[in-house]
């Protein structure tokens, strides 16, 4: 691993943004209809339950990335299998962030472009940055979190002045039921709550282990409160039915601003705003793949791997689907053969075993 150092502060930057991601713009726990930003809520609790397993790992193994502790809690050979899933887990993860952002240029702005002069670039301004370190990563998070904060503000501003917001949309509670908001948790879960187990692989670069706590839940609760009020905010301007059938809701949403005929077209707003997180989401996602591939094959640097990782993701990204529709569809059934394994069931079962390992030491020194 690099000789870096993260502040509470950059951490925070990056967590936050990191769970603003893609969730912020696209269809997010819309299965719960107009109960969306409860499932939200309640998806953000779990999440909390899923950070104190990653905490107690950390913990016991403050200065090791997730790569190299679970060699120490599952054995040699287990351990390093395990790692080098995670490994083409982040990858892959990397390759979907690329696909949504190429998508959503695509569907918003640059209908005729290539999906491929979209990926290239975008990849290889990851790398660039990636190359510089992790602390550049780090104080970048900390400008452009102003930019986000200041972006939504201004959004959310505009869209309640404008008069397109019907809270009735979102009424009644629970017309339903608690079924379909149940039904639902599951899919909020993994995106994006349980794919911080990413940074397992960055907070031994904390230069306050103390802090990761504080750190890790206040991005965690603020990003959900976000998302909740997101999803609500585009039911009640689209109506549930719209909002389900909008590949982007929060781009629909935004669209619909018109004062005075002359403030309107503020689709770039969110185009860029998603051009930030998921830049971070990615970057942050190759970074712990590229570090975890030096970790696993006793790497002196992760810097002469970086390039030839990129350019496995944009092919990933470009064969991973043949339209967006299909992209989605496949994210959904990876849901519980992927990221059901990898948030949940391994950093669970390293618990166990790291738990009943101490057990039995303490048994032979008594």
């Amino acid at each position: 691993m690099e000789k870096a150092k993260i502040s509470s502060i950059q951490l925070f930057s990056m967590m936050f943004i990191f769970d603003m991601g893609t969730a912020l713009v696209i269809n997010y726990g819309l299965s719960a209809g107009k109960d969306a930003w409860l499932a939200t809520l309640i998806g953000t609790c779990i999440g909390i339950i899923l950070f104190i397993l990653y905490y107690l790992l950390f913990l016991q193994y403050p200065k090791l990335p997730l790569t190299s502790y679970a060699r120490k809690i599952l054995g040699k050979y287990i351990g390093w299998a395990v790692g080098f899933l995670y490994v083409l887990y982040f990858l892959y993860i990397t390759s979907r962030n690329v696909r949504d952002f190429g998508d959503l240029l695509i569907s918003s702005t640059l209908r005729e472009t290539p999906l491929i002069a979209i990926s290239v670039p975008f990849i290889l301004a990851i790398c660039y940055v990636l190359i510089l370190g992790v602390e550049v990563v780090a104080r970048t998070s900390e400008v452009f979190i102003v930019i986000i904060f200041l972006f939504g503000v201004a959004g959310n501003f505009l869209v309640l002045i404008s008069g397109n917001m019907e809270f009735h949309n979102l009424l009644p509670f629970l017309e339903n039921g608690w079924k379909p908001v149940l039904k639902t948790i599951p899919n909020i879960i993994p995106l994006p709550f349980g794919e911080m187990i990413v940074f397992t692989m960055l907070v031994p670069f904390l230069n306050e282990a103390k802090k990761v706590k504080k750190v890790w839940l206040s991005a965690m609760i603020l990003s959900g409160v976000i998302l909740s009020w997101t999803v609500s905010l585009n039911i009640a301007v689209l109506g549930v039915d719209v909002t389900e059938q909008a590949t982007f809701p929060t781009l629909k949403t935004v669209g619909k601003i018109d004062l005075l005929d002359f403030i309107q077209r503020l689709d770039a707003i969110i185009v860029f705003t998603m051009f930030i997180t998921v830049f971070f989401k990615a970057s942050i996602f190759l970074y712990a793949a590229v570090i975890g591939i030096a970790d696993l094959f006793k790497l002196k640097s992760h810097h002469r791997i970086l390039f030839p990782i990129g350019c496995i993701v944009i092919y990933i990204s470009l064969i991973m689907a043949a339209n967006f529709q299909e992209h989605i569809a496949e994210g959904e059934k990876m849901r519980n053969y992927l990221h059901l394994p990898m948030v949940i069931i391994f950093p669970f079962l390293m618990i166990l075993v790291s738990f009943i390992q101490k057990r039995n030491k303490k048994k032979a020194k008594s």
